[in-house]
């Protein structure tokens, strides 16, 4: 099932939420097994397969990396779990801001990786703002798809974090004890 097609919005890697929020209500109202009570037994459990897709579209395309994701898949640009390669130069940049996680506070790291998720999303902005699906052409699709694995690495980097730290202070602690 095609999630933009279930919910009648345009297929591309935004989605405008207020019409969004709009039209899972009405999808709701439509489909909730709660809605059909009286229906026979197979028509009851159409409505709630149909109702779970509806949750699970929203909780999509409520949250902006997933719906990105999504729309790639749908658009035959990545597979689900895909490995992607990043780019060499993205990884040593990457290996500055690991490294400097025992010297810097936790306030400094995240810092950094703001600024350079917000460097990356300006970057991507005009593919975003501008896409339309007969002119957007396969290299904006796949600059699109970097954007979406970096952003995903610079998101593991700041989970990370405070396991790092935990491994850190206990390594520290440890030390004192030998």
């Amino acid at each position: 099932m095609n999630y933009f097609e279930l919910f009648d919005i345009p297929q591309s890697p935004v989605v405008n939420r207020q019409e969004l929020a709009k039209k899972y209500f009405e999808l709701q109202k439509q489909n909730h097994p709660d809605y059909h009570t009286k229906a026979d037994e197979s028509d009851q459990n159409n409505s709630l397969e149909i109702s779970a897709a509806i949750n699970k579209a929203f909780n999509i395309f409520q949250n902006e990396d997933k719906t990105i994701e999504y729309f790639l898949q749908t658009v035959g640009l990545m597979e689900i779990d895909e490995k992607y390669s990043l780019p060499s130069d993205f990884l040593m940049e990457m290996m500055e801001i690991n490294e400097s996680v025992h010297d810097l506070p936790e306030d400094a790291i995240k810092q950094q990786v703001a600024e350079y998720g917000n460097k990356l999303k300006e970057a991507i902005r005009p593919v975003i703002e501008n896409f339309q699906p007969a002119s957007t052409g396969q290299q904006e699709l796949l600059q699109l798809k970097e954007y979406y694995f970096k952003k995903k690495y610079l998101k593991r980097i700041l989970d990370r974090l405070s396991d790092w730290r935990n491994i850190a202070s206990r390594v520290w602690f440890y030390s004192l004890l030998v």
